[in-house]
């Protein structure tokens, strides 16, 4: 729709009384997408967008009936569900490609970062390492930073003025995957390209091209 061709969101657009009129054509935009990975993947997938320093879950679209199995019995990920970003691959693929400076304001306690396993970054300057080296090759992914077990992979979408304005992510069982991590990665790289294109956005040079790098899932 001609509207919707400059949309875009900053990151603290969500607020929860308002958020059907912010985000409506965003996910609706998205939805197909998100249709078309999870049938694809055969696994739950998400569409989320930052508030502060928090990820919330705008859409969950689950793969067809049969296909998820127990998996989403234990995702915490449901609609509304606000996580640490810094812990969540799809923050992360969003604080990516946050200015570092906007990172010090999102986290102003950096040496005492959020855990919820005992696992993941301490501090904002560990932080700003691995999203460095996420921004680069163009994709996020945690491994049990959320839920001991599982881990997830997002990659992040952006508006005309290159800059992030939601990720697409998908969650498995870490030793149980249907595809091998550069299927998934791939699948959720091209989601994202045709939801930025959706409107009529642009990626930036880094990470638009980014090499595969190693395989995230032997990690």
């Amino acid at each position: 729709m001609p509207g919707e061709q400059a949309y875009g969101l900053g990151v603290t657009s969500f607020e929860v009384g308002s958020a059907y009129l912010r985000h409506e054509p965003l996910e609706r935009l998205a939805r197909p997408i998100l249709r078309t990975l999870a049938g694809r993947l055969g696994q739950t997938v998400h569409l989320g967008i930052l508030h502060g320093a928090e990820t919330v879950y705008l859409l969950k679209e689950r793969p067809p009936a049969g296909r998820a199995g127990d998996i989403d019995i234990a995702l915490v990920t449901d609609i509304g569900v606000r996580l640490p970003a810094h812990l969540t691959a799809n923050g992360r693929a969003i604080l990516a490609h946050t200015p570092e400076a906007q990172l010090r304001a999102l986290f102003p306690r950096p040496g005492d970062l959020t855990t919820r396993t005992g696992k993941g970054p301490r501090t904002l300057a560990g932080l700003v390492g691995e999203l460095a080296r996420e921004r680069e090759r163009g994709w996020s992914q945690e491994i049990e930073l959320v839920t001991l077990g599982f881990c997830s992979m997002g990659v992040a979408a952006f508006d005309h003025n290159e800059r992030p304005i939601a990720a697409l992510s998908t969650t498995w069982r870490r030793h149980h995957c249907r595809h091998a991590a550069e299927e998934v990665r791939d699948a959720l790289r091209q989601g994202a390209a045709r939801l930025t294109a959706a409107v009529s956005g642009h990626a930036p040079a880094v990470g638009r091209n980014a090499a595969a790098g190693p395989d995230p899932a032997a990690a």
